[in-house]
């Protein structure tokens, strides 16, 4: 027989936004009754999460440090014509650790996994079996909603973790590693020393369609890490294709999951739009909803509207320079302009992926010599794509 659970708040989607959101109000609102909702069955999926220490402001560290996993000082970039270290602060989350942070936080009521949701509304949250949740508010966390009403590029990537039979030999990580052969458009490689025998190896694409073959660039993971002599076993993988914002309607993307309905994470269009990357957004979504007092549904639903339209609103550059990307540069000479992007000043680089960039340092983006071609910049710009042209 179906059931009714009732609550203060749910939380539809455990993965990173969701998953931060109800570690936040478990510390800050102790007494708030929070469900929160997933099909899966442990919080955060099977992901590692990477993030630059200038992403997360000072005030809302405390919502990160319990997960933290893995810390380095300085890291590098690699290409064709160009290398250096930055000396910034990288840090890796394994979804383990946030699984196991939101089960020790939370009491076991909390936890509604394995359950599929069949739909979602602002005060109700019905499952496949018949049951519901009615609560004071809902927020929506399950993931993206209607891509087709945004104009995208992609990022799309296959990761394996590689136990090694000797010590791999790296200190830092290396973020981006595009001295490898182009394929799919730009390609780069990352790596993250994860313990002396431990490193996992990510192969990367910003490609001009989501289409990902898992099994053809697992293939060409395991040949870089064998070009390296790391020779081992994966002990765990994973895959996904991410957003990258060129443009597009925001509030048709908004309603298309509930016009009235409270959203967090990919679901309420907070991702930076030239990474694809969610973490800065969802921690500071989870901080702004800490520091409320009124989780009503209507509350909720303006709280978290508001964020991502003012989000949205201010990263016109981004999806600026992201058309350039995609449309004014050949897939197999995007490399350029992020080479030239690493040119610049470490400040520069970390308040550009924390989606905060200065006026000062957009002018230093666009300044110089462009990395594509003025005409074609041009033409992308009014619409038109690259080989439109000379």
């Amino acid at each position: 027989m179906a059931s009714t659970h009732t609550c203060d708040l749910a939380i539809v989607g455990a993965g990173l936004a969701g998953g931060l959101i109800a570690l936040a109000l478990r510390a800050r609102h102790p007494e708030l009754d929070v469900r929160l909702i997933d099909s899966g069955s442990v919080v955060g999926g099977n992901h590692l999460w990477s993030f630059f220490g200038s992403d997360v402001a000072a005030a809302d560290r405390w919502i990160l440090s319990p997960l933290v996993c893995h810390a380095w000082r300085g890291y590098d970039v690699a290409f064709p014509a160009h290398a250096r270290t930055i000396d910034a602060t990288y840090y890796s989350i394994e979804s383990e650790r946030l699984d196991a942070v939101v089960r020790r936080e939370l009491p076991p009521r909390a936890l509604m996994l394995g359950r599929r949701v069949s739909a979602a509304s602002p005060t109700a949250v019905v499952l496949a079996d018949g049951d519901r949740v009615e609560a004071k508010g809902v927020i929506d966390a399950r993931g993206p909603g209607d891509l087709g009403r945004l104009e995208l590029g992609w990022q799309k990537f296959v990761g394996h973790e590689l136990r090694l039979d000797a010590d791999h030999g790296r200190t830092r990580p290396v973020i981006m590693d595009a001295t490898v052969p182009p394929v799919d458009g730009y390609r780069f490689v990352d790596t993250l020393p994860l313990a002396h025998d431990r490193v996992f190896v990510e192969d990367t694409y910003y490609s001009d369609t989501p289409d990902l073959d898992a099994e053809a660039v697992a293939g060409r993971v395991h040949d870089y890490a064998d070009a390296r002599g790391w020779r081992g076993q994966a002990a765990r993988e994973e895959a996904g294709v991410l957003p990258v914002a060129l443009g597009g309607d925001f509030e048709g993307y908004w309603r298309s999951s509930g016009a009235k309905v409270a959203k967090a994470g990919m679901r309420a269009g907070l991702f930076h739009p030239t990474t694809g990357y969610s973490l800065p957004d969802a921690v500071r979504t989870a901080a702004m909803l800490a520091g409320s007092r009124d989780f009503s549904a209507a509350a909720l639903h303006e709280a978290t509207y508001m964020a991502a339209k003012r989000a949205w609103g201010s990263r016109g550059f981004y999806r600026m320079l992201d058309t350039m990307l995609f449309r004014a540069a050949e897939p197999e000479e995007r490399y350029r302009v992020l080479e030239r992007f690493y040119t610049l000043s470490p400040g520069l680089i970390g308040r550009f992926y924390a989606g905060q960039s200065t006026m000062m340092d957009k002018a230093r983006v666009l300044s110089g010599k462009p990395p594509v071609p003025v005409g074609r910049a041009v033409r992308a710009l009014m619409g038109e794509r690259a080989g439109a042209g000379a």
